[in-house]
């Protein structure tokens, strides 16, 4: 009898492994393959089908120069990225992106279980690595605008512009609450207040769409894209602003002011969280078990996953990388569920297995992790819809993202100052003047005006992408018979006697991205002091500065006639023209304080020593009454 029923058990074994296989041939009957099956139960199907080693795959995000065909399919790599600048050519069309993506989306799914990898992108204003993109003001000029609706309707073009390439994730928003502008990356922040980054978390519903079940991660279709939160937590409260210090304070003020935003981002659905560089009071954040798993995850109630910074395990040690097996064993235990390793992915992969075979790491913890990047593959429709949506090729650069641009650069700008003492106010400039002068590097450079993360890292000045500079847009709104003469750095005696009614003055800084923006006197550089003694000893000025935060301006300020600060406006530089010739008014407010000296630094609004040379929500208008 024992033997008959052992014989009826084995039987029933082999026919549901023949079934097994007569289904994974069509794979009609596997739950996880089954879109009207829930995210859970299709994740938990798929998860009980895998092995170590794809699971280790799962967790591995590679840069484009190394993916190719065999090393997705051989190692069943779970996600690509391109680095800033890293395109598959120069200058290269919406099609080109595509393909790239598509050939490597088609190895994933000729991999055992054809689980989609999810591709992943910078795209922090608009999708700044394409060119022909639209280019959308830095955060720090949409937190100047106070408008979170309009962040919502960037986020939607965004993600249209982002999903024109076959990208279905964008490493956006920054919500980071910068409190030193001296930090490299102020630019990505709103601004210094934490309510203000709150409200600024709406582009998140723009990127992705309106969550159905707050707290859970979300993406509506096809148009829309994963985002990431980022960089958690405290990136923007380092010692002196330095990019990737120590953030010293107490866990409650960590709490307040750089933690309050996730609570928002979670319930606006936020599908990931990318971990900061930074340290919290000496420990590195991507070591931060406490922070990321029980705070993140479990208090916080975070559902996606969580993202390690580009070759930010390496640099858990001092020096970098210095032991990598501890980088990557202390790194997965804190929670970190998906490494950007993002080059030397076999020894990420060959490390991680060892620690799991030893039980360094966990199966538990594995399994949480790959839980949570497929939790988001599903719904992200991935495995409905692996490939790019060809059909959305021309939405990059679009006119009517082009023109939603334009309107955010002239919400940003804010106005600091409108005529000398005594003197009636400069602007708006009267667009009928017989002869103007404009001056200044940043006047006619697209490059100059997109800043940093614009088609490469650090960005460059020159002819980068298509757009419009501020010249152009001067040149279009004045009068016909308005003569405009450009300079880029005219001499002192050069505005003399040449019958300008007045002088427009564009300077700024120069381009730069994260450590290389570190900067610790906030200087405007020499030629763009120069050009505005220059321009305004000899005529009535508007000064244009073109910045990623505020800078020093006070030792010059007396001999402005107007001053605006226009941060970093992106390609569409014809929103300042709209302004300054009062087509409309200034309604910008600062997003964070505009300091006297750098002595003053770090100095917030709210501190108790509060001596700014602007406050912050400090903006003119002209009281236009269209």
């Amino acid at each position: 009898m024992a033997g008959l029923i052992t014989r009826s058990i084995i039987h029933l074994l082999v026919l549901s492994i023949v079934l097994e296989v007569i289904v994974l041939s069509d794979g009609s009957q596997f739950i996880y393959k089954d879109p009207s099956q829930s995210v859970e139960a299709r994740v938990k199907d798929l998860l009980g089908r895998m092995t170590l080693k794809e699971k280790i795959g799962q967790m591995t995000q590679i840069e484009r120069a190394v993916a190719n065909f065999s090393v997705i399919n051989q190692y069943g790599i779970g996600s690509v990225l391109n680095g800033g600048g890293s395109v598959p050519a120069p200058q290269a069309s919406p099609s080109v992106w595509c393909d790239m993506v598509d050939g490597f989306q088609q190895a994933a799914l000729s991999t055992r279980l054809g689980i989609p990898m999810i591709y992943g992108v910078d795209a922090v204003h608009g999708h700044n690595n394409v060119y022909g993109a639209t280019i959308f003001p830095h955060n720090v000029g949409l937190g100047a605008t106070r408008d979170p609706s309009l962040a919502r309707r960037i986020g939607v073009a965004t993600a249209l512009e982002v999903r024109g390439t076959g990208i279905p994730y964008a490493f956006a928003p920054c919500i980071a609450t910068c409190r030193d502008p001296r930090w490299g990356r102020c630019y990505e922040s709103y601004g210094e207040d934490t309510d203000l980054v709150r409200n600024m978390t709406d582009i998140i519903i723009g990127l992705q769409g309106e969550p159905t079940v707050p707290g859970a991660p979300f993406v509506g279709g096809g148009s829309r894209v994963a985002a990431c939160a980022k960089h958690f937590v405290g990136d923007g409260g380092t010692v002196d602003g330095i990019d990737e210090n120590n953030t010293v304070t107490s866990y409650q003020e960590l709490v307040k002011i750089h933690m309050a935003p996730y609570v928002d981002a979670i319930a606006k659905g936020v599908s990931t969280v990318m971990i900061s560089y930074s340290s919290f009071n000496g420990v590195k954040m991507h070591s931060n078990k406490f922070l990321i798993t029980k705070v993140l995850k479990r208090q916080l109630g975070f559902k996606g996953f969580t993202i390690s910074d580009w070759q930010a395990i390496d640099r858990i040690t001092t020096p970098a990388d210095a032991n990598y097996t501890y980088s990557v064993l202390v790194s997965v235990n804190a929670g970190i569920d998906m490494i950007m390793v993002p080059f030397d992915y076999p020894t990420f992969i060959n490390t991680l297995e060892a620690l799991v075979l030893d039980g360094s790491i966990s199966m538990r913890r594995i399994n949480s992790a790959v839980r949570r990047i497929l939790r988001v593959k599903f719904t992200l429709g991935l495995f409905e819809q692996p490939m790019a949506t060809r059909s959305l090729n021309s939405e990059v650069g679009q006119d009517d993202h082009r023109n939603l641009a334009r309107e955010a650069v002239r919400k940003s700008l804010v106005l600091l100052k409108n005529g000398k003492m005594g003197d009636a106010p400069l602007l708006p400039l009267d667009k009928t003047a017989p002869k103007i002068l404009v001056a200044g590097t940043h006047a006619n450079d697209i490059g100059l005006q997109c800043g940093g993360w614009s088609i490469t890292w650090q960005g460059s000045a020159g002819n980068t992408t298509i757009g419009t500079t501020i010249l152009e847009g001067i040149s279009t709104v004045v009068g016909e018979s308005t003569e405009v003469d450009y300079q880029v750095a005219p001499d002192a005696n050069y505005p003399k006697g040449k019958g300008y009614s007045y002088g427009i003055v564009v300077i700024g800084e120069p381009p730069y991205a994260e450590i290389a923006g570190d900067s610790l006197n906030l200087t405007i550089p020499s030629d763009g002091i120069q050009t505005i003694q220059n321009v305004c000893s000899s005529l009535k000025c508007l000064v244009i500065l073109i910045s990623g935060r505020p800078l020093v301006i006070e030792p010059y300020l007396p001999m402005m006639d107007a001053l605006v600060a226009a941060w970093l406006p992106g390609t569409q530089g014809a929103g300042i023209a709209d302004v300054i010739f009062g087509d409309y008014d200034f309604i910008g407010k600062l997003p964070r304080t505009w300091f006297k000296t750098v002595d003053q630094l770090p100095m917030n609004v709210g501190d108790k020593n509060y001596d700014p040379l602007f406050p912050y929500g400090f903006g003119l208008s002209m009281n236009l009454h269209h």
